[in-house]
Parts: C-alpha cells; structure tokens; sequence
C-alpha cells in the first residue's frame, strides 16, 4: 500500500516531486530488497529507498541493543540529553592560558574564556559553526594582553599551533562529529550524569554507559542512529572540503511503512527530513513489537509536524490474507491487543491453517518434513520458514539435513524458494506460505511476544502451517480430536500432527 501511495503522488504531482525527492523508509534491509522492485513494476522510479540507517551513512552501524536499552535510546528525552551533551563541550578554560610571545607572556584568563564561550553560544545555533568565532575572540584577547602592541592577526599566524593555544582551544569549543560526541559521551559515566541528570533517572543513566574503545574501532547500533542524527544537526557540518556536504538532504515526500514500531527520536529523524511536512505513514498498530510500541497513531503523530493538518484512513477489509489464516491470527490479536478491531478478510476458500506438534526432541525433524510438504504446494512460489531468532541455526541443520535447499534472510534476503527468516525481521514480508515453528518461544523471546506472533501468522498469502513441540498458548489450543502419530516418507516419524485448526476448533 505503501510504494502504490508513492507510485500515485509521484503520478499525481509529478512537478515538484521530481525535483524535491521521494523517500521511503522501510524497517530493515530484508524488507527493502523485497520492495525494491515494486515501484519500478509500478511505471516509477527515482524514489529513493532507506533504512533510517542510510541516513547516516559514514558511521558502522550494526546490531540492536537490549530492549531496555532501546527504550531509553528512543526517549524524546535523549534530544535534550544530545543538546546537554554539547553544550557541556562548550566551556571555559579551567585556570588561565599563559603563552610565550617574543619576549611577552600572552594571557587569557579563565574569565576571558568564559566571556568568549557565552558570546558563541549566544551567536551560533549550531556548535560547530561557531569554533571560528571563538578561534578569532581567543587570539583578540591574547593580542590585547600584550604590553607592547601587538595585531591579533600576528598572533594567530605564530601561535596557532602551539600547543598549549590547541588543548585551550579543543577545551574550550572543539570541533565534533556526531560519532566523537557520543562515543566520549556513552563512554564516561560523568559526562552522561552530566547531560542527563535532569532528564534521566539514575537507572536510565546507566543503561547509556558501555566501554570505551578507539573511536576508529567503535561500532553503533541501530538505536544510536536517531542520535547520531540528532548531533549532526544540533553540532552542523565540520569544516568543509571540496565536493563534500554535511548538510542533511530534504525530500518532497517521505513515505515510511511499519511505522508503528519508530521510537520518538527515530520520529523525529523522519520529521527533520520533511521539506513541507509531506508525510504518509504507514503501519498497523497490532503489528507493533519493538521496545516502542505504540498504542495509537496519535502517539506517533505527537512527533511528526501537522501543522497542515492529518488525514487517517484506517483499512478494515484484508485482500491478502485468507479468511481461515485471519481467523487464526485473529484468536492472537484478541490477546495481543483487545481494544484492537481485527480486518475482515474477504477471501474466502482455501486450506485452512494446519498445526503439527511434535514429540520430545523431535521438532527439527518435523519443520523439515512439514516444509517439504508446504513448500510442494506452493512450487514455484515463495516459503517462509519463521523461527525465534534462537532458532535459526539448528533449523537451517535440519533442513539441510533433509535435502531440502533454503536460504537465511540474514545472508540472501529472500532470494532462494525456502527462507528462514528470524520473527524479528518478518514484518512487512508477503510469501505464499509459511511455517511458524514453535509459537510459545517467540512469545518468550520477543519484547511485545504476541504481537511478534500476530506478526507471523499474518505473512501467507497461501497457506499456514504452525509447528510446535511446546503446549501451545492457550488461546491458539482450541480443543479437539487428535490424529495418530502420521507416517513420513515411508516410516513412522515419532510426530503427532493435529487436525487442522478449522476443524479442531
């Protein structure tokens, strides 16, 4: 829905849209190569598609942080932290700054500084904006102290490089990327009770500390990304080189799709890259499963600018997924998120979803043997293989063990017949079947558990299979007649497989 809402402004408004820029903003990379051929098939292209973390393209950006972590990263609280975090960079001399000139001693004492420091403040809006400004009033006031006259200019010329004139300097106002800001911020716990203690709890303070490392060896997560983001805009380029630009890029407009899990802060990334306040958001709230979950839009909408006003068009009818998929993902969803109404599916007919249980030790096994079978009738079409993130690796044994060819979503995006894709990274995804293995472990794993399960049971635009060895929830263990253990290639395969939900209920 999503890219057909760009592919129908781009059309509609193709002038100035061509010229201003179009951004999509999917959740992750998995997702953006599935999409990535559906505008063009659509008549468009020259859309731009993104993870937020393109956005900031010149640090390493890998990994998630822990939910808590995550939560406290996504806090519209952290921007006032970012602005503490510089403003703490932009400070006086601790005790005056004596320097040799000719057969003077130059002076500027800590008073001098302070003075020169609040006037840049005051000057400049962005930090590094106004290191000139301060470069120039520094050697201004050592000029002034001399006894003999002496031209500012003269002054800068010999001593801009001393050494003593460097570390003053650097105290007083340095220069800074976003990574040099957070990376000295996050590794001292002084500097983060510094910038946040008017804004964090003690607790909170402490889930932003980790260990200092080499600023070339350090790596960011995806929650540092609205961070980074918010320090390059509060700190502006660095000095700039021929040919180069800091300047964060606009675009006429911004679509961005499962927008239900973005924390505030990576809101507020989206929102700072809107050139008129042009926005279609997309998502749905059941599907939300991040450390920032939303329960409505309105809580989304807080942090996007609507000064132009908002229309929301909420989708009751379902096209893509088959009524007796639905109804199953339905029975989650009443769970997950009661005050939620679930879409009508108007495609009726079809195999309805089937579930399999297997015996103590077996489960592997039997995800083999039920992926072989899903996958048959779907060939030539497309199987997800949806698993816990701890599962990935022994079912990818299993299915090699059995012959059957499959790819990671990790390693080859969706490129092979038969994926295993982990439940955190099958939001957004359509496939003509599924296999859901082992529905009481994503609830354990997943941070919003039920809703990660909704998400799951809501890929298959085909058909369902759920595979479990533990107790099912009691929500999706309708009660009813139990099959004996089946036969599987010829031999007994030590499995049970229940009836098929629709009948079992």
């Amino acid at each position: 829905m999503a890219l057909h809402r760009a592919a129908y402004l781009l059309y509609t408004h193709r002038f100035p849209l061509e010229g201003q820029g179009v951004l999509v903003l999917g959740p992750n990379r998995l997702f953006l190569g599935y999409i990535d051929q559906v505008l063009p098939s659509l008549g468009e292209a020259g859309v731009e598609l993104a993870v937020l973390a393109d956005l900031v393209d010149r640090e390493r950006i890998d990994g998630q942080d822990q939910p808590r972590v995550a939560r406290v990263k996504g806090d519209a609280r952290m921007a006032h932290v970012v602005r503490k975090a510089i403003a703490d960079r932009e400070r006086e001399l601790r005790a005056d700054l004596r320097v040799g000139f000719g057969a003077q001693t130059l002076v500027c004492t800590v008073d001098d500084s302070a003075r020169i420091v609040a006037d840049a403040h005051r000057r400049y809006h962005r930090h590094n904006a106004g290191r000139k400004h301060v470069e120039a009033r520094l050697f201004e006031v050592l000029a002034d102290s001399a006894r003999n006259p002496v031209r500012a200019e003269d002054v800068r010329d010999q001593l801009r490089r001393h050494p003593a004139v460097v570390e003053a300097l650097e105290w007083m106002w340095p220069v800074l990327t976003p990574a040099e800001l957070l990376h000295d911020l996050f590794g001292s716990r002084a500097l983060i009770d510094l910038a946040s203690r008017k804004w964090l709890a003690p607790d909170e303070q402490a889930e932003l500390h980790r260990p200092r490392t080499s600023i070339d060896e350090v790596t960011f997560t995806w929650q540092d990304v609205p961070l980074l983001d918010e320090a390059r805009e509060r700190l502006g380029p660095r000095r700039k080189r021929k040919g180069q630009d800091d300047e964060i890029r606009t675009y006429g407009h911004i679509v961005v799709d499962e927008a239900q899990d973005l924390s505030p802060m990576q809101l507020r990334m989206v929102a700072r890259r809107s050139l008129s306040g042009s926005l279609t958001i997309v998502g749905d709230i059941a599907q939300a499963t991040g450390a920032w979950a939303h329960e409505s839009w309105e809580e989304i909408l807080e942090h996007l600018p609507t000064k132009r006003g908002t229309r929301q068009a909420e989708l009751t009818v379902g096209y893509r997924i088959p009524a007796k998929n639905m109804e199953m993902a339905t029975r989650v969803l009443r769970v997950a998120a009661p005050e939620l109404t679930p879409p009508i599916s108007v495609r009726e007919g079809g195999d309805p979803p089937v579930v399999s249980r297997a015996d103590t030790g077996a489960l592997h096994h039997l995800v083999a043997e039920v992926t072989r079978a899903e996958a048959a009738e779907v060939d030539p079409g497309s199987l997800a293989v949806i698993v816990p993130a701890t599962f990935v690796e022994q079912v990818s044994e299993a299915l090699t063990e059995a012959g059957i060819e499959h790819g990671r979503a990790t390693r080859q995006g969706l490129r092979q017949p038969v994926t295993i894709v982990p439940v955190g990274m099958v939001k957004g995804l359509e496939v003509d079947a599924s296999v859901v293995v082992e529905p009481a472990a994503i609830v354990d794993e997943e941070a919003q558990g039920l809703r990660a399960l909704y998400v799951a049971l809501t890929r298959a635009t085909k058909r369902l299979a759920i595979v479990h060895e533990r107790p099912l929830p009691d929500f999706l263990a309708e009660p009813g007649p139990e099959r004996d253990a089946v036969q599987a290639n010829g031999h007994d395969s030590q499995l049970r497989l229940d009836l098929p939900v629709e009948e079992a209920g």
